[in-house]
């Protein structure tokens, strides 16, 4: 199997980030929150402080750091209870059909008509600000696509002969949906959940910038850009580097989707060329 350049620098990317997330406390050069000291406010990049310093004199560059522990659990497990969510009902919905498939198809619908974002902004209004709150909101707010693709597969795979070998077996319909239909329908669902966490890194970082994402001062990186606001003419690195975190981890999940695609339908590169 041979991966593709998307593959290989959306992967990259990726794991950049997540390194990073994940050594934030040994890499980072101060503590994000409580290192302030506003005689070094508004500092340009320099040695002493990389990406510079905000109005509160804290260090960009650490906050951009431990701000990657932030995002990147909130797209994380947002996703995975998205992804959980959404299998399940295209699942079950592909497999039983009748009324379940119906009432399934219709939720999905009203999901897909109205934005996610308005959404999880009606949960956040209700639940109020926090993690806690946004991994709730964006976690049962993304998994219409995620359903569909698992419905569509569902429908193309049960009549196949090992799922009809696997009935006269005994299995029961669980068992059947869950140890033969699943594992052949990961690789569309892998594509639609690295895809949908990059939505999901985006949706965290519009809620945040609106001041309904995590509480301050606390470092996301919406929270760092909603911060940068009043300030984004006379220091403009503050909103510079958080963006630019977002881009990149961002784009790196778009182009390992993209890559992941072209591995498990190696059809859509030839209809693509």
């Amino acid at each position: 199997m041979r991966l593709g350049a998307n593959t290989w620098i959306g992967g990259g990317l990726f794991a950049v980030a997540l390194a990073v997330a994940v050594t934030a406390p040994w890499i980072a050069l101060t503590d994000p929150v409580m290192d302030a000291n506003l005689l070094n406010a508004e500092l340009p990049p320099s040695r002493e402080f990389p990406f510079g310093t905000d109005a509160q004199g804290r260090d960009i560059y650490s906050r951009v750091v431990y701000g990657a522990q932030i995002s990147l659990t909130v797209g994380v497990v947002s996703q995975i209870a998205n992804s959980i969510i959404g299998v399940t009902l295209g699942l079950t919905a592909g497999y039983w059909g009748g009324w379940w498939d119906d009432f399934v198809n219709g939720l999905t619908n009203v999901m897909l008509a109205i934005p996610s974002l308005i959404f999880a902004l009606a949960i956040m209004a209700i639940l109020g600000p926090g993690l806690v709150s946004l991994l709730i909101a964006l976690g049962l707010t993304n998994w219409s696509y995620s359903c569909r693709i698992a419905r569509a597969q569902a429908l193309s795979l049960k009549s196949q002969g090992y799922v009809q070998a696997a009935r006269i077996l005994g299995y029961g319909p669980f068992r059947i949906m869950f140890t033969q239909l699943l594992p052949n329908m990961l690789g569309p669902i892998i594509v639609i959940a690295t895809l949908g966490m990059g939505g999901t890194i985006l949706a965290e970082a519009a809620l945040s910038f609106l001041g309904l994402g995590i509480r301050p001062p606390f470092p996301s990186w919406g929270s760092m850009l909603s911060d940068a606001r009043e300030t984004i003419a006379v220091a403009p690195w503050v909103s510079i580097f958080p963006g630019l975190a977002i881009f990149l981890t961002v784009l790196g999940l778009n182009l390992l989707g993209d890559g992941l695609r072209d591995i498990f339908d190696p059809q859509a590169t030839t209809r693509r060329a």
